[in-house]
């Protein structure tokens, strides 16, 4: 079956365009594995849901049951006792890394998002077939949860999709992807969502990679082996998150106190952070992203290509920019690996759904600044009309409060109902009800509006993206056979 939203150069439509050397490097990229339909998951029996534990939280207020879908992804699902006829189907963020499905994820994201279920809605997640990168294929396992669900309790009454940091692009593109088959979603309610794509959503952790090696050169050391810095780490080193912690301690000092740095710490630190815009409390979690994913993008699901670039880029913020830029390494992605990156995770803004987001102003992590990015997408696409975006004057990434996800909820079941377009203000106004359960404050700023994208992340010079395909390139992406990261 075509998929709608496929990418272009296939070898019948490239060859009409004079391209053979791009068909022949798709058609070695499939021979090797690299890209492939992302339905063609590993084939085994099916474990239909089984009753278990629910997370403590919801102990006596639901049950919850456990499995395994055939594509070998862990799942759990919940049913309150109160049930509303609703199911909220949720997309974890991460990636997580790993070769295998983890059976407790799914559950412990139940536990974390038990407030759906204490609101009456059904709940069911999966935990994906494996670690690693791959939005297209979490976006399906997520699919496939949904449909697991519907198998075993029935067509609910209304369904909508969750999707928390990466699993925000996971749920954008699940939405994209499944939301207009007739009776598959009602809703999207993305939370601190990293939205602005892969070929463009981790540019400034290719930054830091780059900037921090220019002032450290412990990552790798000089008696180290090289590797190019796009590669994050290179395959088969045994490095640790400990150990990267240690040589991130080692050039910054970054988690001692500031009398405790030595003069070069602190301006090592003082330049990093100047430069990448990064803060200092997320600069280790970003710089372990830059690198131990960053090798399972490009090694583990691009085989070895390279997807990123910092060519053209000018550098600033430092007690010396000249040398900075001078000195600082640099490279250019391999086209066809950005469009393998871009056709996985990237969106199109091609959504039809009612779409609701919620994000932490100072987000430290999936910065504020990805809203205004989906917006422009959606904009793009025409489609403007079905997004809300709101914001809180809060400061974490990985959980805000429980009575704002509850009036989220709320709101997007209101505006599926009755198709009347919520207004920031009102989903603010309402957040003070659903306090009075859940007693952990109301942090809207309904006035807020992001700045561009590109003001808080350094744009690259060139590159294909999806949103900003032409007309005639989406019509060729359009006649493909799923080709994307590989499952």
């Amino acid at each position: 079956m075509t998929r709608p939203d496929a990418p272009p150069n296939t070898p019948r439509t490239a060859q009409r365009r004079g391209r053979p050397a791009l068909v022949a490097a798709a058609l070695a990229a499939v021979l090797l594995g690299t890209l492939g339909n992302v339905s063609a998951a590993p084939a085994r029996a099916a474990e239909p849901p089984a009753v278990a534990d629910c997370p403590p939280a919801l102990a006596e207020k639901a049950t919850c049951w456990t499995g395994r879908d055939t594509g070998g992804a862990y799942y759990t699902m919940a049913v309150p006792k109160d049930w509303n006829g609703s199911l909220v189907v949720h997309a974890h963020g991460g990636p997580d890394l790993g070769d295998a499905s983890d059976p407790a994820r799914s559950t412990e994201d139940l536990g974390r998002w038990a407030v759906m279920v204490e609101e009456g809605y059904a709940w069911a997640g999966s935990a994906y077939r494996r670690g690693g990168y791959g939005a297209r294929m979490a976006a399906e396992d997520t699919e496939n949860v949904r449909r697991l669900f519907t198998q075993r309790f029935g067509r609910p009454e209304r369904t909508y999709l969750h999707g928390q940091s990466w699993g925000g692009d996971v749920a954008a593109k699940a939405a994209e992807t499944y939301g207009a088959r007739r009776g598959a979603y009602d809703g999207v309610l993305l939370t601190n969502g990293v939205l602005g794509g892969g070929s463009r959503g981790y540019d400034y952790r290719v930054d830091l990679r780059v900037v921090y090696q220019y002032y450290c050169r412990n990552h790798p050391r000089p008696t180290e082996p090289q590797y190019p810095l796009w590669q994050g780490l290179r395959p088969g080193s045994t490095m640790t998150n400990a150990g990267l912690d240690a040589r991130l301690r080692e050039c910054t000092g970054y988690d001692s106190a500031p009398a405790d740095r030595t003069a070069l710490q602190q301006r090592n630190l003082d330049d990093i952070l100047a430069v990448t815009g990064i803060p200092e409390r997320t600069l280790e979690s970003h710089l372990r992203f830059a690198t131990f994913t960053f090798r399972d993008i490009v090694s583990s699901r691009l085989d070895g290509r390279n997807p990123w670039s910092n060519r053209g880029v000018r550098y600033s913020g430092s007690h010396d920019d000249k040398a900075l830029n001078a000195g600082v390494e640099r490279f250019s992605a391999d086209p066809a690996a950005r469009r393998d990156l871009s056709y996985d995770s990237d969106l199109t803004g091609r959504v039809d759904l009612p779409v609701l987001t919620l994000h932490a102003i100072d987000d430290p992590t999936a910065f504020v600044e990805h809203e205004a990015a989906y917006r422009a997408t959606l904009d793009g696409a025409g489609r403007g009309r079905n997004l809300v975006q709101t914001f809180t004057k809060e400061s974490e990434h990985s959980s805000l409060s429980d009575s704002e996800y509850a009036a989220s909820i709320a709101a997007l079941d209101a505006w599926a109902r009755t198709g009347r377009k919520p207004a920031p203000h009102s989903i603010a106004a309402s957040c003070a009800t659903f306090d009075a359960t859940y007693g952990d404050g109301c942090f809207y700023d309904p006035g807020f509006h992001p700045k561009p994208y590109a003001s808080r992340v350094l744009p690259r010079p060139g590159g294909l993206h999806w949103p900003a395909m032409t007309a005639a390139q989406e019509r060729a992406w359009s006649r493909i056979e799923g080709v994307g990261i590989a499952p």
